[in-house]
Order: structure tokens, then sequence, then C-alpha cells
């Protein structure tokens, strides 16, 4: 007994110092370490068998970024092909593999060529980007590389998904990207094996999708007031500033995104965001709402409060008139536009965070609650869901929603996204409903992921540290109906694609690991190793990304005389060193070891981190006022 331990403890310590030394993200099923490497040559060749257009479009890709930075013609040849002579084989299997499923693949690489082999297109495009990654972080520079050796250390690897939902979602209606930009955030994405994204077309700051039978709702509902500072806080626009901040896809940007993103295996899902959250629609079509007046699309000035009892009260209605017929023929006319556009089959239809104070006031929604028995406005929510739901069907779409549509009673049918911690998502599964899960405690990384002096102040922190411990799967769920996972990143606070991906990168790595990588042995220590590997690759591609995981959170208390000031830091290994003198420290500054008080004249303490005598901190300066306020 006590050699078969040794012997599985011993295999369990290969397996782990194995994907530990190849550092991949996700973190692959299974990774069996060889001795030496495959390198790249001019005479390297991809070669292709069969003439499946999903996998030719695949190996073309790889052939493309392979000629780029090597500055080599690396060809793809159709037919059989000999893998040992520096030659990558792309091969999909012809009888299934049923471990693999639809998404996994098998890498096998030696020292005289490498083989991804797969079920699927997507498998071979999985499997390399899991190759890609094997190779120096300048294959992902774009441009060739001088004087440098292409190789990968030679590995098998079998690695499927945990789930099959994958998502991150882009909020585009508080600012809007253009196509380019949204393109390039799929680029990034499917880097690390996400197969969805979750588009935010529309709310109270834009809408951002040409619907024809609507015109206004880009006319009018596009644009806004550009503000630059912390949203929620701005001032109220004077009239005559002008509303030309935002912008809108037409339905040919729409279809090009959409096939952009089919051909990386990515499916879009659409949010339409209804019936709160739907300023930019009322302002174009008032009618819409239960209150009647002149709107205009939401600048970022404050028009709600959310208070700590999450009960939403709005200064102003920017919810639909769930009594109201035009809003169903409006609804029925924008979903059966956008289920033409978008061949995925879900529509989501936000549902969330509707403030009710106005309906409460509405005779036409008293009415209504007479008509059909409606007790409360739970009910008259539900009444509502169950209306778009009937919509969403007709156009051949399912129904997915916040996890709000549950009050009042869910529609059949309807798939719930749980944003508010896990419970909804919990009760949504135990009632038979599919179910993605994305609760903010976990997935909101428009959240701030450091010491609130170096980030935009927004709503809450969320460290990478607790990103990593997500998991889709609550104990005691039946797992059939949970899809998957996801991250939000909504832009209330995020102006352009650089604060995006700086804002993505490295907690998305988190969210990939947990929807595609095995649950047992995750370890945070490993994945931090991990993703450091990935910080070269991204600065190639020049995609931003967050320092914030080498940065301390600081913390003050009373002290015996003055402010007592701990240093708590995210990752291991960080040497901490700080002033108090106003100047800048560096490694030979005192280095923090436990809780020190702050000099009775200081003014401000400064702050740098270290690891092996290289700074992978930013400077932090927090004033002595503001320390003073942390501990009280």
């Amino acid at each position: 007994m006590k050699r078969l331990f040794l012997l599985a403890l011993t295999a369990c310590l290969l397996t782990t110092a194995a994907t530990a030394q190849l550092r991949i993200v996700p973190q692959p099923v299974e990774v069996k370490n060889g001795e030496g490497f495959f390198r790249l040559s001019p005479s390297t060749a991809i070669g292709l068998a069969g003439n499946n257009a999903e996998a030719t479009r695949v190996a073309n890709m790889l052939s493309k970024k392979l000629s780029t930075v090597t500055g080599y013609t690396v060809p793809v040849t159709g037919g059989a092909i000999n893998m040992g002579t520096s030659n990558i084989i792309l091969s999909l299997n012809t009888t299934a593999n049923a471990t693999l499923g639809s998404e996994g693949y098998q890498l096998k690489v030696g020292t005289a060529g490498a083989q991804i082999t797969a079920n699927t297109a997507a498998g071979l495009f999985y499997g390399m980007q899991t190759f890609l990654q094997l190779l120096p972080a300048e294959v992902e520079g774009g441009k060739k590389v001088e004087n440098l050796e292409w190789k990968a250390p030679v590995a098998e690897i079998t690695d499927y998904p945990r789930f099959g939902w994958r998502g991150l979602m882009l909020d585009v209606s508080r600012h809007f990207f253009t196509k380019d930009e949204v393109k390039r955030y799929i680029d990034d994405m499917v880097k690390y094996k996400f197969n969805l994204l979750h588009w935010h077309l529309t709310d109270d700051q834009g809408w951002r999708i040409e619907i024809k039978s609507y015109p206004r709702l880009t006319e009018v509902g596009a644009w806004n007031v550009k503000k630059e500072g912390r949203f929620n806080y701005f001032s109220k626009p004077e009239p005559d500033e002008p509303r030309n901040y935002g912008g809108f896809y037409t339905q040919e940007d729409i279809k090009e995104i959409v096939q952009y993103a089919k051909e990386r295996f990515v499916n879009v899902l659409p949010e339409i965001d209804v019936p709160g959250h739907s300023m930019a629609a009322i302002a174009a079509y008032p009618e819409l709402t239960s209150t009647p007046g002149t709107y205009q699309v939401n600048s970022g000035e404050k028009f709600m409060e959310w208070p700590p009892s999450g009960h939403f009260y709005g200064l102003i209605d920017n919810a639909l008139n769930p009594a109201n017929e035009k809003v169903y023929t409006f609804l029925d006319k924008v979903f059966g536009e956008v289920a033409q556009l978008f061949p995925f089959e879900y529509l989501h239809m936000g549902g969330d965070e509707t403030a009710r104070n106005f309906w409460e006031k509405s005779e036409d929604i008293k009415k209504l609650m007479a008509k059909e028995k409606l007790k409360n406005l739970d009910e008259v929510q539900s009444y509502f869901v169950k209306r778009v739901t009937k919509i969403v069907n007709s156009k051949g779409k399912k129904l997915i929603g916040w996890d709000e549509i549950l009050q009042g009673g869910l529609a059949p049918g309807a798939a719930v996204m749980s944003w508010q911690g896990m419970k909804g998502g919990i009760e949504a599964a135990k009632q038979g409903h599919e179910v993605v899960m994305s609760p903010q405690i976990f997935t909101y990384i428009d959240y701030m992921q450091g010491d609130r002096l170096m980030e935009p102040l927004v709503y809450a922190s969320l460290r990478l540290k607790k990103t990593y411990e997500f998991d889709p799967l609550p104990e005691g769920v039946d797992a059939k109906y949970i899809k998957g996972g996801q991250a939000n990143l909504w832009t209330e606070q995020i102006y352009n694609l650089r604060q995006a991906q700086y804002m993505t990168w490295p907690r998305g790595f988190a969210i990939a690991e947990a929807v595609w990588s095995p649950k047992a042995g995750r370890n945070f220590a490993n994945f931090v190793d991990r993703i450091e590997n990935q910080f070269p690759k991204l600065d190639q591609a020049q995609t931003k990304w967050a320092p914030s995981m080498y940065e301390p959170d600081v913390k003050a208390a009373k002290g015996v005389k003055n402010v007592v000031v701990t240093l708590v830091p995210e990752v291991d290994g960080l040497d901490m060193h700080y002033s108090f003198d106003n100047s800048w420290p560096d490694q030979y500054y005192p280095k923090y070891k436990a809780p020190v008080e702050v000099p009775k004249d200081a003014d401000k303490m400064r702050i740098v981190t270290f690891k092996n005598g290289k700074q992978v901190g930013r400077f932090m300066t927090i004033s002595v006022e503001e320390l003073k306020l942390r501990a009280k």
C-alpha cells in the first residue's frame, strides 16, 4: 500500500510539475512532459488531410501567424505529410474520440514535429492556441523577429473543457467600442479558449444596434454628451451641450462581427436590456414609458438610487410600460430584427434593476394588475417577462435574462444568468431551468482589482485571488442545468479598449480556468506562476494588462501614538519597500516585514514592490490623511 501511495503521489507531482513548467492557461486536463524541443525551420509546413473548410481555416490561421513572426514561408499542405521533418500536422479524427468531445484536442510535440488531433475544427483551434503558448512570447508580436530560436518543449497534452459556455460580456452601451475594437477583444479572448461574447448592446447611455423598424433608436438613442470623470457623479448636461458622443453598429456591421466571431468558434449573445435600463429607447420613443414627458439619453449623471436593500428607486422613469401594448409591438419588431442577425440560439432580455416607483403610480399598470389578477409588482415583472419570452420564442430563439426574471415566477423554458451571487442560479436550476453563473462577487471584472488609490473608483473591489475562487457549479446542484459561466465587463468607468483590456487581464485568466479546467488540483500559487508567463505575450500583442496583483492592499488602524499601517500582499514572493520622507523608494529602502507606525510629522507614505530583484508594482502614494480615514 505504501508503495502504491508513493507511486500515486509521484505521478501527481510529475503532472503538476509538467503543467507548471509548460505554464499553460487555462490549465489542461492532462500533461505529460518530455525532454528536448521541437524547432521550427525554413522547411516547416502544416499538414492537413481532407477538405474540411473550418479545419482549413484553422490551418491557414496558424500558417499566417507563424509565417509572419518567423519570416519563414509555412505553407499548408494537403494530404499525407511526414511529421518527422519539422512539420505540424492538424488531423480530424475519422472516428470520434468520446473523451475529447466537440472542443477537446490532443497535442503531441516531439523533437521532430508536432501534431494536433481533434474531433472537430474547434478542437484543432484550441489545440493551436495551446501550441502557440509553448512558443516564445514573440509569437504574439505580429512582426518578423530576427535571430530567435523558434522552439516548443516536447510534451503530450490531452485537453477538453469542463463547461460549454465560457463567456465574457462586453458592455458597449456606456461607452461605444468600434467594430475593429470588438474584433480585437474577440482576438484576445479566444487565445484563452473563451467561446462566447455576451454583447450588451442597449442601456440608459446608448442604443448601439440599428433597428430598421425604429430608426430613432440610433438617430437619437445612440448619442449623449461626452463626460469624463466618475460615472454617476457627472454634472447634468446643459441644453446647448452637443449630443455627439457615442455611435452604433449598422446591421451590416453586426453581420461582419458575428461572422468574424464564428470563424474563431465564438458565439455572440446579444442583449437588449428591458424593461429597465431603457432610457436610450425612451429618449427616442417616449410613449414606451408609463410616465409621459420628454427624455434624453443619460450621459452618466445620477438618475437612480441604489440603496443597500436592493430596491432600486428611479429619479427619472427609465423603464418600459408593461401595460402598454405598443411596448410589445415594439419588442416584437426589435427582437425580430435581432434574431435575424444573430444565429446563436439565445437572446438576452436583461430584466435587471427595474425601478418600480413609477410603475406604482401608473393608472395603466393598476388596471393591468386588476385585469390579470396580479398581486404585486413582482408579478407585473413576471407578466412582462412571460410576454417577452413568447416574443423571443416566436423568433425561433430561447430567452435568457438576469436573475431578476425569477421574481414573480419564471416563464417556462427561460434560462437564468445569475449575477446577484449564486442564489438565483441555484433556485433556477432546482426549478429545472438552464443557468449561466456570473455572480458579481467573483466575475464582475469592472470592479476595482487593487487598492482603491490605484484604480478608478467604482462600486466594489474584486481581487484576482477572489476571482480565482469562482466555481460555476455549486454543491448540490444538478450539473446538467449549469451551462457554464462568464465574466462581465460593465463600462461605466471604462472609456476605451486599452482600459477594457486592463480590466480584463489577468482576471480573465482566472475565469478562463474556472470554465475550462478541471476543478481538482486548483492552486492559486501555481496559477500565478503560469499567468506570469502570459504577461510577456500580452506585451508582445500590445494588450494592456493590470499589475494590480503585485500591489498590496493598504490597511490602517489606530496605534498608540499614530496610525499603524499594514501591507497585505495578494501573491507570494513580493518584497515591499516604503518611505515616509516624500522620496521614491526602491529595493534599497526599508523592506516591509511587520505593521509600521507612521512617523509623527509624515504627510504621505510611498510603497513599491519587487519580485526577484525586479520592480513589478507601480509606485503607490497614500496621504496620511487617507490613512487616518482608513483607520476609522
